[in-house]
């Protein structure tokens, strides 16, 4: 849901996802830890990805030297959302042993790169952050203020529902949400930020912040993880909570879709491009299979479809 509160010169979107974050992890049986880093992250692609204004892709993905050393979830335009997570099994039993299981913890150091596809015939734009000790919010924080300059402040939750079903029986669910707010005044100067440290223009303790973004980010931070993911409480009714003695104006809410872009077709055609070894060495009971990470669709090929006999 987009949202603008004209008392604090900020706009922003929100997000609650319950049956498609839920749809996504359960398919995989991730171990709680990793599902809470991939919700977290469908979370963020979300909130980047519906403010595209043409018919693209957004891949979010970390690569890090973590135990979940991999995440990636992609926004295909207008509302259709897929991700999957990699995981160092070992790794991550001894993180969990430890008690190291903050997301810092878990991801480790490396990158998360925000990469905007338009299309065929088009170049792809990538922007990297550093991830060394950051929590997503905080990396993506950063994203905005190195490549976009403007003030951005990101909320991420995520959570798992215990609750019983019609007939009693006790059932599990995974829900996510996110918050993003950027400051966007009239006056361009009054969107000056602290300069990166070590960078040439680190003003140290001589910088202030303006005023009304102060208050803007007070109020978001204000936003807990139960809010962000309760599942009763409802966009507008937290958006009200958060900025009404501000005035806060929402937009039309937009659905968005668990729902994966692979085929049998394309699968087909990546296959056709495999030389006559790499197809051999693919088959097994003279089929080929082939199963899509992010959705865990099997498609299954006759290896005559590829080989062609002497």
């Amino acid at each position: 849901m987009p949202f603008q509160v004209e008392g604090l010169d900020v706009r922003g979107r929100a997000v609650t996802l319950g049956p498609l974050t839920d749809a996504i992890l359960s398919r995989h049986n991730y171990p709680a830890p990793v599902a809470r880093l991939l919700s977290e992250t469908i979370a963020l692609t979300v909130l980047l990805g519906t403010s595209l204004k043409f018919e693209g892709k957004l891949i979010v993905q970390t690569q890090t030297d973590g135990p979940v050393n991999f995440l990636v979830a992609d926004f295909a335009a207008p509302d259709a959302v897929r991700a999957y997570a990699r995981f160092d099994d070992d790794a991550l039993a001894a993180a969990v042993k430890a008690g190291q299981t903050e997301p810092h913890q878990l991801l480790g150091k490396g990158v998360l790169a925000f990469t905007i596809d338009q299309g065929e015939h088009t170049q792809r734009y990538q922007g990297i952050v550093a991830l060394d000790g950051e929590t997503l919010e905080e990396a993506a924080a950063a994203y905005f203020r190195q490549s976009e300059q403007i003030p951005t402040k990101v909320k991420l939750a995520s959570a798992e529902l215990f609750d019983r079903d019609a007939d009693g029986k006790m059932r599990h669910s995974y829900r996510a949400g996110g918050l993003v707010v950027q400051f966007l005044p009239e006056a361009p100067e009054r969107m000056r930020q602290r300069d990166l440290h070590g960078g040439d223009g680190d003003n140290g303790h001589d910088f202030e912040e303006d005023d009304t973004w102060s208050e803007a980010q007070m109020l978001a931070s204000t936003a807990g993880p139960e809010e962000l993911t309760d599942p009763d409480l409802g966009v507008e009714r937290l958006l009200f909570r958060l900025f009404h003695e501000r005035g806060v104006r929402v937009y039309d809410a937009q659905p968005v879709f668990d729902r994966c872009s692979c085929s049998e077709d394309k699968i087909r055609g990546v296959l056709q491009g495999f030389t006559a070894e790499e197809i051999a060495s693919t088959i097994e009971d003279g089929e080929i299979q082939v199963t899509c990470e992010f959705c865990s669709t099997r498609y299954r090929f006759k290896q005559e479809e590829f080989i062609v006999p002497n």
